[in-house]
Formats: structure tokens, sequence, C-alpha cells
């Protein structure tokens, strides 16, 4: 149901939220939020709290992006996630589908778990979350505890016990669970007065239409199974609508010889795994659904598909045979998991990700060109007599387009170029992966060098057009059509030729298709290039087989060994400007577009952070010293 006033209401109780974190948060402190019903207030703090540490986690199945990108309200949700610094899942299955959504509404990339983030890295995760193991294993110590057990075991008898604990929602699938216990003792009519079903229903936001109708559906099944089972007596199920105490609750998982967690969907199901821990005997059988997230963590229990009854009543008539060796066996391994990896530790291993992102988050933001930094390339400038700027275009002078024909240069930034072209001072130098005809047509009018292709083509100021090696192009005709089959596999790309390159562009494709496909024509490349003198390069959104005679690193080196120069600059944002970044002196201002690993010396966040720094540059002669 996709309702606009109830999504506003949404809006403003994360929005109150945000006003008391405000209100009491002090600097260092962890800002933990909880669960799907505050999805918009990681980034609510962020804006007001830039450098808080925040941390979310997410205690519910996350969808597919199937099912996510159904919702009108998709992309601020995502945003509200993105603005904390680490947010953590049950499972992997759940990281992968968020991670889908991530990439394929937002366009942000990710690599290992981190998002790359316009202004910051964050991470994702998976952190099964665990339970408070020793309270469980050792509450069969308590006298409470053995109280409830002697209350439970005189009213049952020496019957078998089968427990159901839930709260009261249509995704535990209870009305399932019940309708397969109907069948078992449909099935398996020896069970009869020898079983005893303890169901245990949690009130759950009972003054809603839907639970009052599951409840009233329950109801009904309960009374149709014992009235048609039920013999003088004994009652099939007992039905207790109501919360227990922990008293209570340990005695039931104690004297339970079967727990049946099958719910239809479950983020983890902390029942299974506290039935678990308190089997300080090791006896007894789980059976468990497979849409719970602990199913990942205890796959020693009898695993079930909710809806299909017939499996589970044949889970339950194997768990009451089981012999006691065997469910000792299961029990022991799962056991040494839930001991291991508790709730302590869960906590203090979301607790150190949360340091450790925080930490990247600091080396990286080490790199970002300060106000006294840009102050002082600005004095450099002004004072210096010769000097060489070499410049990335794409994604460094202006953002990427969805082709590349149609990222041409603004009148802002051509004026810009212009302003430092024109200082005798000045060499500018367009270092770029396009072809040279676009570089001519978008800048031939300028009195500036330009190099294309990667460093294949260079042009000096005032020059022509000349290979900077001789390299060789009869390998495109073996490579293209291998390409093109990728081509016609991925909607959304296409394949640019150059002189002595070949570009796959899959910026307009599904992003998650792109990314299968990006790997297996990688794989095929790396396979038809090892004996040619070729190099894959991996750009945004493109990848290209060029010869590897060839690369800026080169070409810069061409410019700088000139010498003479008493400031250097370059800017770019991807990995092929990294070899133009290694090559220059270590006194050269060199600056990455974007926050991640580079040999670059400073960082810059985007394409409008680059314009100011050149305009601040062009400025710089006429500012008072």
């Amino acid at each position: 149901e996709y309702d606009n006033r109830l999504w506003r209401v949404y809006e403003r109780v994360n929005e109150k939220f945000a006003d008391a974190v405000i209100d009491l948060a002090r600097p260092g402190d962890i800002i933990w939020i909880h669960d799907y019903q505050l999805m918009l207030l990681p980034a609510l703090i962020r804006d007001r709290l830039p450098t808080a540490h925040i941390a979310y986690f997410h205690h519910i199945p996350f969808p597919s992006f199937e099912l996510f990108r159904t919702l009108p309200w998709k992309r601020a949700l995502l945003d509200g996630l993105l603005g904390a610094d680490l947010i953590g899942f049950h499972t992997y299955d759940y990281v992968r589908h968020f991670m889908s959504s991530v990439r394929r509404i937002t366009g942000f990339e990710h690599h290992l778990g981190n998002v790359l983030l316009p202004d910051r890295v964050m991470k994702v995760d998976a952190f099964p979350m665990g339970i408070d193991y020793d309270r469980f294993f050792t509450a069969n110590t308590l006298p409470a505890v053995r109280k409830e057990k002697t209350k439970i075991r005189k009213t049952v008898g020496r019957r078998k016990i089968i427990l159901s604990i839930d709260r009261l929602d249509y995704s535990k699938g209870i009305p399932e669970r019940l309708m397969a216990f109907d069948l078992f003792l449909d099935r398996y009519p020896e069970f009869k007065n020898q079983v005893t079903l303890i169901m245990v229903a949690v009130p759950s936001r009972s003054r809603l239409g839907s639970y009052k109708e599951l409840k009233r559906n329950v109801d009904e099944l309960v009374g149709q199974i014992n009235g048609k089972h039920a013999s003088l007596g004994w009652s099939p199920i007992w039905y207790l609508y109501r919360s227990v105490s922990f008293p209570m609750l340990a005695a039931l998982y104690a004297v339970a010889d079967i727990a049946l967690v099958n719910p239809l969907r479950d983020g983890m199901n902390l029942v299974a795994k506290e039935f678990v821990a308190s089997r300080s005997d090791q006896t007894g059988v789980l059976i468990l659904s497979e849409m719970a997230g602990a199913e990942k963590e205890l796959g020693e229990a009898l695993v079930v598909n909710p809806h299909d009854v017939d499996e589970v009543a044949e889970a339950i008539a194997t768990a009451l045979e089981m012999p006691p060796a065997e469910q000792m066996q299961r029990n022991r391994v799962m056991q040494g998991r839930l001991r291991r990896y508790n709730v302590l530790r869960w906590a203090n291993h979301f607790r150190d990700e949360l340091y450790a992102i925080k930490k990247t988050q600091a080396e990286l933001h080490g790199k970002r060109l300060a106000a006294d930094t840009r102050n002082k390339i600005c004095a450099e400038y002004r004072e210096s007599r010769r000097r060489l700027i070499m410049l990335d275009y794409d994604g460094t002078l202006t953002t990427f387009a969805s082709t590349p024909d149609q990222a041409v240069p603004d009148e802002e930034i051509l004026n810009l170029l212009s302003l430092l072209a024109n200082d005798p001072k000045n060499e500018l130098v367009i270092v770029s992966g396009r072809d040279r005809e676009s570089l001519e047509r978008m800048f031939g009018g300028l009195p500036i060098g330009m190099v294309s292709d990667h460093g294949v083509w260079i042009k000096e100021k005032d020059g022509a057009w000349r290979m900077f090696e001789q390299l060789d192009d009869t390998w495109k005709a073996e490579i293209r059509p291998v390409m093109e089959q990728f081509v016609d596999r991925t909607p959304g790309t296409f394949v640019e030729e150059k002189d002595f390159s070949l570009a796959f562009h899959y910026r307009k494709a599904d992003a998650e298709l792109a990314a299968i496909r990006v790997s297996e024509l990688i794989d095929n490349l790396v396979a038809m290039t090892a004996a040619l003198n070729l190099g894959i390069l991996e750009g945004n959104k493109v990848v290209e087989i060029k010869n590897t005679q060839t690369n800026k690193g080169q070409t810069a080196g061409l410019f700088t060994r000139r010498g003479g120069w008493n400031f250097i600059m370059a800017i770019g944002d991807d990995w092929t400007d990294e070899d133009m970044f290694s090559v220059l002196p270590a006194d050269a201002f060199t600056i990455k577009v974007g926050l991640g690993p580079s040999k670059a010396h400073f960082c810059l966040e985007s394409v409008t952070e680059v314009r100011a720094l050149l305009k601040q540059l062009t400025e710089a002669c006429v500012c008072p010293a």
C-alpha cells in the first residue's frame, strides 16, 4: 500500500528523532540507529553533525531490488541510510539485496562492502546478531525456572512437547504451522495423545484490523484442530495468547523436545538460537524455516520451507523419532557457534567495524584539499615564473554524461581554461582518454597542449598532432567482434573505436547486468591479449583496451623533463591518471577528484570543487599576497 499521507508521518517521526538525538549527542559519541522505522534518520543527523559516528542496523530482511524498486520513496530511503558510516544486516543475502538497490537506484559503486559516496566512503556488512548465550545455557539452574519446569511436566505428563513461540504477526507463519501440525496428526495417528503443541503467541499491534483478523484466524484453527483430534484428558494444542516471563520462557525451552520455528520471513529469529542455547544436555530438535536469517548459522537444524506444510509435517515426525545421539551431535555444533559469536561479540564487532571505517575516512579526508593548502597552492602559483598545469577532462573538468558526445565543455570551463592558457607563465595541457578529433573540436581554439587516447597522440601548443610512439592497430579486427557480442547481450552499452584503442561503455546499462558482463568481458580480453602488447583499463563505466607502450605517465614525463618549472599541478579522477601522478616530482601538486585511494597528494570531492580551485588560481595573481 502506497499512501503519501503515511509517508509524511514517517518523515515527521524521523525528524522528531533527529531533533532528540541532536540535543543529546556530544563529540565522540556513537549514534547507533536500529531498524526500518528510522531509515531516514542517518542522513538527517549527518546533515547537522557531519563528522558524527553514525551506525545503522537493519533487523528485518532487506527486499530484493525487484520489490524495493516499487516503492515511490525508494531513493529517499536509500539516501537516508547512506547517511550512516556503517550499515549492518543479519545475513549476506540482505547485504546483497541492499547493494543491488544502491547500485541500480543511486548509481554509487561499491567494492568489498565499501560504498563510494561523493563526500566519503561508508561500509555495509553482515553481522548475525547473537544472544546472551550464558544466560540461557545456565537458566536451568535457577530455582524459578526449575519450579516452572515442574509445573509444565506435571500438567503434560510424559507426552512429547513441541514448542512454538512468536509474536502474533503475519510474517511468522503461525496459520501455516498449525496446518502442518494438523496434517502431521492426520498422517501419524499413532502420535495422538503422545504429543502436545504448546503455542505461545505474544500480542502484537493488536489494535490494527489486519492483526485482529490474523488472531481470529489463529483462534479458529486452534479450535478446529483441538476439536478434530482431542480425546478425553488430551488437547493437542495449548494456546497461550500472552507474554511470558523469563523463568517461564526458559522452562519451556528446557522441557520442549522440539522447537518449531518456521516463519514465512524473518530477519534473524532469536527464538531458534535461545532454544539451542538452553539445551544444557544437548538434546532436543530444532525445526527451522529456511526463510529465517538464523538458518545461515544453524544449518544443523531440520531446515524446512514454511510454505510447504507437507515438508513441515514430515519434519515433525523425523524430529520425534531422531535418536538422542544424533540430537546431541547436531546441537553440539550449533551451541559452539552460538557460544563463540554471542551478543557481546556481535556488538563489539559492529563497534570495531565502525571505528575501522572512520579511520579509513580520516585517512582519505586527510588528503582533502583544505583551505590552508589551497592558499599555499595559490601563493606558489602567484610567485612562480614557469608553470605546468595538466588536467584530465571527463570526470575532472566536466561531469560524466550518458554518452561521451554529451559531455561537452560549457562556457564556464572554457572561460577558466582560456584565462589560464593566456597567462604567458602557464603551459596548460589537457591529458585525456578522448580521441584527438573530440579534443580538437572542443579545445582547438585555445592556446593549449593536448594529449589524446591516454597518451597516444600529442599536440603541443600551436603545434600539430603527432604520435608519441608508432603503434599497431591490426589487433582491433580480432578484438572488436568479441566486444560487439557483449554489446548485443547487454542493452545500453556500445563500443567506441579510437585510433589505437577500443572502449566498451556501459553507463546506460542495468548496473547489475553490466557488472556481470564487464567481469566476463575482462576475462575474455585477458585471455585474448595474453600474447599481445595490450592493456585493459577500467575507467568510470568504461572498459578500454589499448596498446601498453603509451600511457598518461609517459606523456606527462615528456613535459616535465623539459625542466625549469617552478610550479606543477595535475588533476585527474580515475586510475588512468595514476600513471601521471606517479611520474611527477615530489613537490608537484597532484590532485584526485573523488575520495578513493590514490597516488595523488590531495583530493577534491567533485568537478565543482575543481572549477572553484581553477577560478581561485586565475584570481591569485590579482589578489593581495
